[in-house]
């Protein structure tokens, strides 16, 4: 990391320094949270969580090469030293701060209710094209691994392209204070983390929030698709560039040919140019995703031709839309996270495939009171596509199975064909709808459920853990 030394790191965060004087002219090489992970230099932050307290690692730290470490306790007389702070938590992000203002480098910032993790790594994909990009990795998108991956920004990185999650009021804003974008990129205005937000208005004031802590003379770059995006208007002075498909938007796609589970062909439309390529991961979201790649690579200075090689180049992560094809069957991985808007997303792709289909969804969290109602209306949604086998795992989830039913023209019991007694199932006209209280019911019954040529879509919320059907599948 760009050199930053004991004592600027202790007013950065407004703590006290205690230990040798001349090892606070000493510059750290990295600062971590992970005593796993320090290194000889290494800055170490003692976060006190649900199950270790870091500050009963700080010795283990200091063995393991760590220069100095931040403690919210009294040490005493050490043999090293450390930053004595009120909250470890807050220092993590004054410091993290401190050193982006202390950085030459532009900065996207990326928020909203579904496709943050897909958009920004479109973007992250068209930029590496023409500069040095470093990007959010994992779930690193909040108030403490969005601090972290700022820290991960070295002197040859020219751009920053950082996801922001947030779950209430006023998270945006602190990391926003960090962050300071020089491009805010919101995807969308969706129902997600309603227990806090409440409704989508909630969403839209809280996702907003990354506004005020911008560059004055930077660019928002908004879905003109979205109803509330598309009608809201920033305090700040700015004018936003629209990406999508409405006439109205600056950057939008024309001439879109689905592709199935294979991806999406289109023509991307600028303010001066048209240029067409194909995107290989399957589903419409992807070509917004797209359009906001063209529209923020456009702003940053790249050509038609290096933002086509970005949109050509993306392949898909783990968890997210991720195609796998094995012997028996052909696996939708999008079992990272879940909520209504992305559950719909998911099985619009599933629906594209030319064979029997098999929806696996669990449990979705922080919805709120209306959790029940918005549960129905993905197994409702799933039913109407005429998705063939639709699994629902989890207590919440049942809704989903229940949701589906009501659909249904006729129920009888298809679970009997396959002597399946331990799960609720009704057989329709299209959609055969099962509910099993945990994974292990459901992993139990698979092999009479699935059949060799089938495509499934996993997903659920994180919460669920649903990477263990994606391996079992992957096995079997």
């Amino acid at each position: 990391m760009k050199h930053m030394t004991l004592a600027e790191i202790a007013k950065a965060c407004r703590g006290t320094y205690h230990g040798d004087g001349l090892l606070a002219a000493q510059e750290v090489s990295s600062v971590t949270i992970d005593s796993r992970k320090v290194q000889k230099g290494s800055l170490f932050i003692a976060i006190k969580g649900a199950r270790v307290d870091g500050h009963d690692l700080i010795p283990q730290t200091v063995e393991a090469g760590a220069l100095c470490a931040l403690s919210e306790k009294n040490l005493g007389e050490t043999a090293f030293p450390y930053i004595r702070v009120d909250s470890c938590r807050q220092a993590l992000k004054d410091l993290a701060e401190h050193y982006r203002r202390s950085l030459d480098v532009k900065v996207v910032g990326i928020s909203g209710s579904v496709g943050k993790t897909s958009t920004k790594e479109m973007i992250a994909s068209v930029l590496s094209q023409k500069y040095c990009v470093l990007k959010t990795e994992g779930n690193f998108n909040n108030e403490v691994g969005l601090p972290l991956t700022v820290f991960n920004l070295r002197e040859e990185h020219q751009v920053a392209v950082l996801e922001m999650g947030i779950s209430d009021f006023g998270e945006m804003t602190r990391l926003a204070r960090i962050a300071r974008p020089d491009l805010c990129v919101i995807t969308n205005i969706g129902c997600a983390h309603l227990e806090q937000l409440k409704n989508r208005d909630g969403i839209l004031k809280a996702k907003t929030e990354m506004l005020a802590f911008m560059n004055p003379k930077g660019h928002i770059v908004f879905n003109g698709d979205d109803d509330k995006l598309s009608t809201f208007l920033p305090e700040n002075g700015l004018r936003p560039v629209y990406f999508g498909l409405g006439e109205h938007c600056s950057f939008r796609a024309e001439h879109v040919e689905d592709q199935g589970l294979r991806g999406t062909d289109a023509e991307f439309v600028t303010p001066d140019s048209r240029f067409t390529a194909h995107i290989s991961i399957p589903g419409s979201h992807m070509v917004h995703n797209a359009m906001a790649g063209t529209a923020v690579g456009r702003l940053l200075g790249l050509t038609d031709a290096e933002i086509r090689a970005g949109i050509e180049a993306l392949v898909p992560l783990a968890g997210r839309n991720h195609l796998i094809e094995t012997e028996r069957f052909t696996i939708i991985d999008d079992c990272y996270n879940a909520n209504p808007a992305s559950m719909k997303a998911s099985l619009d792709v599933l629906a594209k495939a030319d064979t029997r289909t098999a929806a696996i969804l669990g449990d979705m969290g922080e919805l709120g009171e209306n959790w029940k109602a918005l549960h129905q209306e993905v197994g409702r949604y799933a039913a109407e596509l005429g998705i063939h086998v639709l699994v629902c795992i989890g207590e919440m989830a049942e809704e989903i199975a229940e949701g589906a039913r009501k659909v249904c023209k006729a129920q009888v019991s298809a679970g009997r064909d396959f002597g399946l007694e331990s799960a609720a199932a009704s057989d329709t006209e299209s959609t055969a709808v099962y509910h099993y209280q945990t994974k292990a019911d459901f992993l139990a019954d698979a092999g009479a459920l699935l059949k060799t040529g089938d495509s499934i879509l996993v997903k659920a919320s994180h919460m669920m853990e649903f990477p263990e059907i994606v391996e079992f599948l992957e096995k079997n």
